[in-house]
């Protein structure tokens, strides 16, 4: 039996959970729906995990999942602004439904934690630059607002069934295995396969917009020092590196890094995008005892080493 359950194991995120707990010597089950994830992912895990193929709403499957597992890192999820509006109703199912899915049958299993990926989304727009825990929140997109449902459901299962739960908000996360060819893929991996092409990137609206951009070793650090956190259930927390840079800064530092001079194409803003995103870090530094170990530079020297490693074996 599995130790750890990582829901959405297959995915970005997830599968650097999976890596790291294995080499860690950790138990793991992986349960995926491959709606956004990719076995892949998996490849060097081969062997090495419980796989349960299927969907977070599905109790069943769920139930036999969560058999003897100790915590949960619920990463599923449709993770994305654009596809929300698309289709929000599939978003509401995935992040919000099936968040409430998954800790009603965590909580029947005897599960003692589930580490959830809250979003930074949920702040929408903000009257200063650094979002803080106690911000109101202001969801501007369906994505958002589900993201938010299924935090306030980990609040809520706390308090009435004494499940501990603690919430981490990721702001724009990246790193290598994030996949630019689909439509939930986040900037610099786009950015960067189209520096690497020789093609202008895209950037909607005027490129000074700026994000807390994390690289996915500190999210993978983070979730696990929540794993365990003493005084963290219950509580939200800012899951980044606490800076902050334009996109068209960000396009700068990549044409630095590639040894190019290629300028951004502009289009129209995306409805429910924010203009400015970035975290203050200082509470889960306090109760979590978290710093961000790769900085954004390494972590962009990291991805294009990835990215281009990618496009020499295609």
């Amino acid at each position: 039996m599995a130790r750890f359950l990582v829901t959405g194991g297959a995915g970005f995120i997830g599968s650097h959970l999976v890596a790291e707990l294995l080499r860690r010597g950790e138990t793991v089950g992986v349960l995926d729906n491959l709606s956004t994830g990719q076995r892949s992912n998996l490849d060097a895990s081969a062997g090495q995990v419980e796989w349960y193929e299927g969907d977070v709403n599905n109790p069943e499957l769920l139930g036999r999942a969560l058999v003897g597992v100790e915590v949960v890192f619920h990463q599923a999820a449709l993770p994305s602004v654009p596809v929300s509006i698309e289709n929000p109703v599939a978003t509401h199912s995935a992040c919000a439904s099936g968040t409430l899915q998954l800790l009603d049958q965590a909580r029947r299993s005897g599960v003692r934690r589930v580490v959830y990926a809250a979003s930074s989304s949920l702040y929408g727009e903000q009257p200063h630059m650094s979002n803080r825990e106690t911000d109101v929140p202001s969801p501007q997109s369906p994505y958002a607002v589900a993201k938010l449902a299924g935090e306030y459901y980990c609040h809520a299962f706390y308090h009435c069934f004494g499940l501990e739960t603690v919430c981490l908000r990721y702001f724009n996360v990246f790193g290598p295995r994030q996949d630019p060819q689909s439509p939930y893929s986040a900037v610099i991996p786009l950015f960067i396969t189209a520096l690497l092409d020789g093609r202008a990137p895209t950037v909607f609206g005027d490129g000074l917009q700026s994000r807390d951009f994390t690289y996915v070793g500190n999210v993978v650090h983070g979730n696990l020092l929540a794993a365990d956190a003493a005084g963290a259930a219950g509580k939200s927390f800012n899951l980044a590196e606490g800076g902050r840079i334009t996109l068209l800064g960000l396009i700068a530092a990549l044409n630095r890094h590639l040894g190019t001079d290629v300028q951004p194409v502009h289009a129209d803003p995306r409805t429910g995008d924010i203009r400015d995103s970035s975290a203050d870090i200082t509470l889960a530094r306090q109760v979590l005892h978290y710093e961000p170990q790769v900085s954004f530079d390494e972590g962009l020297r990291r991805s294009i080493d990835y990215y281009r490693q990618l496009a020499e074996t295609d």
